[in-house]
């Protein structure tokens, strides 16, 4: 009997920590940067009439000998049906026979790895005396990006703003019931916010909403919310003075940060610095002078997700957790 191992969203949250997130994501960035890894960029699916599109993601890491494939919404109208913009399904495939082994929620799961990443990244390209975050949007990327760059930095203070004050607030209280000791504060404006060692945006704009002149020397910038074509939040000027670091050539030109400005001819790719699996492989060197702006382009990657999915699958298998069901 053929049974798959299915995981819902609790259990992956009982067996997905941050720790864990950035050990296993950091990792699979090195794999990529070694070239031992086959993922083709994502594929995408657009619902115009719906403002939303489903992609899907498959990648094998040949080291670990891992493989699967993620298939994943952006709705941003979601909340207001009383659903996440973004949800997930995760399968993982034996490479020896292509069985499926496990099927679990990815939405959760998406959340911490790209949190992992922006959390790699920080440690890898922010300032080590980094200790104050500014973050443009409160959403549960953002919520998971300030868990990640706690871990690397020590954090002080964090200046948060979002398109409602309410927002602010729940995401405040949410990060103090985690624990985590850093002062936050709603800011009145995005330019307030960007006064900061370590910029997160992670909002689905496509339109700059952070101009050139308000980025100062020796800021590091997780550029997120970009992860489809036409999107875009950081004035492309910022990419003109910056060390860019991408997370993969064929996803960042196509949908994430530089896919603009590489459109518009504003940038060309000699201006990419590397990926970050170069830097975390040690191919290439992160931060080098305290003065450079470093940024961050993030389109998520399904090594990430496939990588993190190992990681939960082996620990519900050694906890007894999920229930198996019936394939044929």
């Amino acid at each position: 009997m053929m049974k798959v191992l299915w995981l819902n969203k609790d259990d992956v949250e009982g067996l997905l920590d941050i720790k864990g997130a950035l050990e296993v994501v950091e990792a699979a960035f090195r794999e990529h940067g070694m070239g031992r890894v086959q993922m083709p960029a994502k594929s995408y699916l657009y619902f115009q009439s719906h403002n939303g599109d489903l992609r899907t993601m498959p990648a094998f890491l040949e080291t670990a000998d891992i493989a699967g494939v993620k298939i994943v919404n952006v709705h941003p109208d979601n909340p207001k049906k009383g659903l996440p913009a973004v949800m997930a399904i995760i399968v993982l495939n034996s490479t020896a026979t292509g069985a499926p082994l496990a099927m679990m929620d990815g939405t959760y799961l998406t959340e911490m790895r790209t949190g992992a990443a922006g959390g790699v990244a920080t440690d890898h390209l922010a300032r080590r005396d980094a200790a104050v975050v500014g973050i443009v949007g409160t959403g549960q990327q953002a919520r998971t990006q300030l868990r990640a760059i706690c871990e690397v930095r020590e954090i002080t203070t964090v200046r948060i703003i979002a398109r409602s004050a309410a927002s602010c607030k729940r995401f405040r209280d949410d990060m103090e019931k985690l624990g985590l000791e850093c002062d936050i504060r709603i800011m009145d404006s995005i330019r307030q916010v960007c006064n900061c060692d370590i910029l997160v945006t992670a909002t689905p704009v496509r339109s700059p909403i952070v101009a050139d002149d308000w980025i100062r020397d020796g800021t590091h910038i997780n550029a997120i919310g970009a992860d489809a074509k036409g999107k875009q939040e950081l004035d492309p000027m910022i990419l003109k003075r910056s060390g860019i670091v991408i997370d993969d050539y064929a996803q960042a030109t196509h949908s994430g940060e530089i896919n603009v400005p590489l459109e518009k001819g504003i940038i060309t790719v000699d201006d990419i610095y590397g990926t970050l699996g170069e830097i975390v492989a040690g191919i290439k060197p992160g931060r080098t002078d305290d003065g450079e702006i470093t940024i961050f382009d993030s389109t998520g990657l399904a090594i990430q997700d496939i990588s993190t999915a190992n990681h939960v699958y082996r620990q519900a298998i050694d906890a007894g957790v999920g229930m198996y069901l019936k394939l044929f």
